[in-house]
């Protein structure tokens, strides 16, 4: 892992006024750039070739004397590949740039975590050795630290010959190496079955399923919690809740919007649901499960901060189902910004609205945290 005191250094010597907030051209970059812009900062995202109209083109800002009037994309630099962006020139670029750089899920998908760890100089807002608990095939996983953390989670089932209720089959796609390959099962001779056909259909592969994480399926409606936790806070709660999201899912979601007999006749290429994360929409939980979600993240943030060094700096998701019982089980944990707070952008949440008695998005709450670590010489605690 870098020495954070290599990385403070190279932040001390940037010029405050000229700060501007950077992030891989992907995933959660729209709510990262318009929150910047929100809070007084200038932006930059880092493209890939063949995506870089939706950030170069169509939401690219325009400024009059300075004042920002429409878009939120100040600056952008385009790759044949998102691996390109941590080439030592680019960093330096960056580094003169005075670029403070908010990693988001694509950056650690498309960038080799060795790389993010180790070899990536510039300055970067959250916990730098918190992002590879998200691979589900470490062995400190974030499974791992819910364990630890005595965190409800679905239990897993390590053979596939005691499948004997719904379970879920978590694994890469095979095609699509960024997404899901994930299915579901209520007995081993289903999953057998339905392993084979994906398998067949180059949905997943042998290989894959060895390693996939089985277990116990929550049957209930899916809450993301976008929270945050700020290290520079002193007299109310570090914790905040910012909103709370749901996913679209291809082509599960087309799947449930058929009636029942048609979903039974589907041929065998579509009989099988795929789990490809398209998009989110906004939510709000009842009022007196909001208790146990806030317990939830003071846990998470306590036994980050015992296993990391700090901890949770900045924005975490936990994404959880309710079962019918009303408990909570989390199935997925993102140590940083979450994939589904674009639903925060330019309208914020009820949730972080609320607090802040204004617009509040993920992507403003993290500039308001480096304005604050600028303004106050407090860089050091936001920054790994």
């Amino acid at each position: 892992m870098i020495d954070k005191t290599e990385i403070i250094d190279i932040a001390k010597r940037y010029d405050k006024n000229k700060v501007m907030v950077g992030a891989l051209a992907s995933h959660s970059a729209l709510d990262i750039a318009d929150g910047a812009i929100e809070e007084g900062f200038h932006t930059v995202l880092y493209c890939q070739k063949g995506r870089e109209n939706t950030y170069g083109k169509y939401f690219k800002a325009k400024r009059i004397d300075g004042k920002i009037v429409r878009g939120m994309i100040d600056k952008f630099y385009v790759y044949d590949k998102f691996k390109d962006m941590v080439a030592p020139q680019e960093q330096q670029r960056m580094i003169n740039d005075s670029v403070i750089f908010i990693p988001n899920r694509s950056f650690t998908s498309y960038i080799p975590m060795d790389v993010v760890e180790d070899g990536f100089k510039v300055p970067m807002f959250g916990s730098r050795d918190m992002l590879r608990m998200e691979e589900r095939t470490e062995q400190q996983s974030y499974y791992w630290v819910l364990e630890k953390g005595g965190l409800p989670f679905p239990e897993e089932i390590k053979n596939p010959a005691d499948i004997d209720e719904l379970v879920v089959v978590k694994l890469h796609h095979a095609k699509k190496k960024l997404e899901r390959g994930f299915f579901t099962a209520a007995s081993y001779e289903e999953y057998v079955e339905k392993s084979e056909k994906l398998i067949k259909q180059g949905v997943i592969t042998a290989d894959d399923l060895k390693t996939a994480r089985i277990e116990r399926y929550i049957i209930g409606p899916v809450f993301n919690f976008d929270f945050f936790y700020s290290p520079l806070e002193e007299e109310y709660s570090k914790i905040e809740l910012l909103g709370v999201d749901w996913r679209f899912e291809t082509s599960l979601d087309g799947h449930v919007r058929l009636p029942a007999d048609q979903q039974i006749n589907l041929n065998e290429k579509q009989f099988l649901p795929e789990y490809t994360v398209c998009g989110h929409n906004s939510a709000t939980v009842r009022e007196s499960l909001l208790e146990s979600a806030f317990d939830l993240a003071e846990k998470f943030v306590k036994v980050a901060q015992e296993h990391y060094n700090p901890g949770v700096i900045g924005p975490f998701c936990l994404q959880t189902c309710i079962d019918k019982d009303l408990n909570y089980h989390i199935y997925d944990v993102a140590p940083r910004v979450g994939g589904g707070t674009n639903v925060h952008l330019a309208v914020g949440h009820p949730y972080g609205n609320s607090l802040y008695r204004t617009t509040m998005s993920t992507g403003r709450r993290i500039a308001m945290e480096i304005k604050r670590g600028l303004e106050e010489e407090r860089l050091d605690e936001i920054l790994s």
